[in-house]
This record gives C-alpha cells, structure tokens and sequence, in this order.
C-alpha cells in the first residue's frame, strides 16, 4: 500500500529544517512530491551550537540539563512551524499525509558509547500537526552494537535503481558530514562516513569572515589548498578504517589550520572533504563508475570540481542533474525511513553501520 510520508530533517549544518513529501510503499518510490524549508534565526542557531557544546557531557539520551531543553523546545517549535507552513503553502490539509518522519536535531553522537541523542519532542509535535509521527530512527541501531549512521543509504538505494545505468554507483551526501553510499544492483549496499562535510569550512568562514557558508566555493576558489597538511590529516586512523563508520559533527575540531590566509584556509578545508571523499575507493568492492553529490556540497562547484580531480575517470554530478531534488533529498528519505518503520522493514544493515543484523526502528508518537 502507499502511504503518502513528509519528512523533516535538521542536519548537522544547523541551516534549518528541510520538508519534502513522497509517496512510497517503503520500498519504491512511486512520486516525487512538493518540498520546502524552514530556516532556523540566527539566535536559533546560537541556542543549538551552545546544545553542541552542552551535549559533550551527556551520559543519558534522554537528560536535557540546563539550555538543552530550551534548544529542543526550539527545534519541536521550528518544526510545527515548517509542518504548518508546508501544509498552507501547498493546500493540503493533515488527514492527506499518512505519518511524518521526525529525525529531530543530533547534539550528540558516540556509538562506541552505544548513545546517540536527537533533541525535539515527537509528542508535542505530533499534537501540534495532527498527523502521527516517527520518530528515534537511530536508537535501536545505536543499542544493537551499529553505528547509527548513515540512516539514508535505503533511499539512496531507491532512487539508484531507478536509473538506468551501469554501477557501482556512489551516493555522496556532503552535510555537516560528509557520507557515501556504495551501490551495486541490489546486493551490494555499503555506507559510511568518510569525514568532514561542510562542519569545518563552515565553521571556519563563520570564525574568520563572518559568514556562514562558502556560496558556491567562490571564497575557496581564490585560495591555494595545502597538500601537505591535508595528506597529514588523511594519516588519522578513521580514514584507513574499512565501512562501515561514523563520525560526529565536531570529530575533526581539533585539526587545525594555523595562521593561514583566509581564502586558502577556505580552499584547504574544501579540498580536505574531497580527499577525504575519495579516500573511500580503495576500500570498496569495486572502483564507483559515477558519483552523485547532494546535499549543501553539490552547490560548491569548488568541491565538486577537487572531487572530480580526485576520481580518476569516474563521472562527478550533482544530483539535480538526474532530476533528483538534492536539498529535499534527507527529509525524503526520512519520510521512506518513517514508511518502512511503520511496515516492519529494516532502516539499517550490517554493511550501512556495522549492526549485527539488519534492523528495523522508529518509534510512533499519534496526536
């Protein structure tokens, strides 16, 4: 049976809240629907960075000490906002969607700990939307011994097989960070974080020129990258480890550039991503044909670009170019993850995050 599924996703970029509808049965997509997006205020993102930083010393997933629990009173609130929105935008009223897929906001992820946290309240936003919701996606991964990450590689899947072309296909999502999904017909299904997104360049145009993002890799595009010091970086263990793995946002907070000149700070960080992309390949079954980039990274033609230089003679595309709504595509799968959730299928594998068997997960939250 399809279901009509939004889904709602506030990655670790902290930008906002991306809505996007489908219609799916869980396993195929049958239609594309309308998307939209919700960002968050400047003082909507100073609460959740000060979240970030709080996070670091929880030891209980559901303890929300001190400016925690205003951050997810903000997130369930932007989120009924967006839901709202949504709904008068495109005349819709809640009984036409079946569920929404609730990933909520990560202020802290450490599956060696077997603990990974999403703030907002499902319960409260369920009532406020009038539609059930689904929701702690992660949790039983997390508990079962998996990594908990990446969640999307199902719908990644989903939509490769719906092109006509000759694999292995990798999926590259360039968020806060970076993760890949590794296709090959429908046997072979890998994926993993491969290291920084955009975490670290955003953070740095945000401490150095005060803005929040690198549009279009304009900025980077003026600098020289240092080959140097990221063939340092890339000597970390994570980037030797086979798939599957995951990472935080702040993992990589601790490299730092040194006294450089903004723009070639901007260019070395770019080009870390992309080496750090492309540090994946030899540890894949076979060389990828073609990579599609979405998320914030397609829209950086400077990271696209070092990507495609780093390759070899793999096509390098974003995914709108397939047709593919690359901003809507995480808040897509969710609302696939939240139809497969409500069927009993399994969100997550062994070959996606490590768990020991492939497993379902979602918890229902009704108005």
């Amino acid at each position: 049976m399809m279901l009509t599924a939004l889904g709602l996703m506030s990655g670790t970029s902290l930008d906002g809240v991306d809505v996007a509808l489908i219609e799916t049965d869980g396993k195929l997509v049958k239609a594309f629907g309308p998307s939209g997006y919700r960002p968050y205020s400047p003082a909507e993102r100073n609460l959740l960075r000060q979240a970030l930083t709080e996070a670091v010393h929880l030891s209980q997933r559901d303890a929300r000490p001190g400016v925690l629990a205003e951050a997810e009173r903000a997130v369930t609130l932007a989120h009924a906002e967006a839901v709202a929105a949504f709904i008068a935008q495109n005349r819709m009223r809640p009984e036409d969607i079946d569920i929404v897929g609730f990933h909520g906001q990560t202020v802290l992820h450490r599956p060696e700990k077997r603990l990974t946290v999403q703030i907002g309240d499902a319960p409260a936003l369920a009532r406020a939307i009038h539609i059930p919701v689904m929701h702690d996606f992660r949790a039983a991964d997390v508990e079962a011994g998996g990594q908990g990450a990446p969640f999307v590689p199902v719908y990644h899947r989903a939509l490769a097989n719906s092109l006509d072309r000759e694999g292995p296909i990798v999926v590259v999502n360039i968020g806060g960070v970076s993760n890949i999904t590794y296709i090959d017909g429908n046997d072979t299904l890998i994926a993993c974080d491969t290291g920084p997104g955009n975490a670290l360049l955003d953070d740095f145009m945000y401490r150095t020129m005060n803005q929040a993002f690198d549009a279009e890799g304009k900025f980077a595009a003026l600098g020289k990258a240092d080959e140097a010091w990221i063939a340092r970086a890339l000597e970390l263990p994570f980037f030797a480890a086979p798939p599957p793995k995951s990472l935080d946002r702040n993992d990589f907070a601790a490299l730092k550039l040194g006294d450089v000149a903004p723009a070639d700070g901007a260019a070395t960080l770019t080009a870390f991503t992309a080496a750090a992309v492309a540090r994946i390949i030899p540890l894949l079954p076979r060389r990828p044909r073609s990579w599609i980039v979405c998320g914030g990274g397609a829209r950086n033609l400077t990271m696209l670009r070092m990507l495609r230089d780093r390759v070899g003679s793999a096509t390098v595309e974003a995914a709108e170019t397939l047709g593919w709504a690359s901003d809507a595509i995480e808040a897509q799968a969710f609302g696939f993850l939240a139809a497969r959730g409500l069927k009993g299928l399994p969100l997550s594998y062994p070959a996606t995050t490590g768990v020991p068997m492939p497993m379902t997960g979602g918890v229902i939250a009704r108005p």
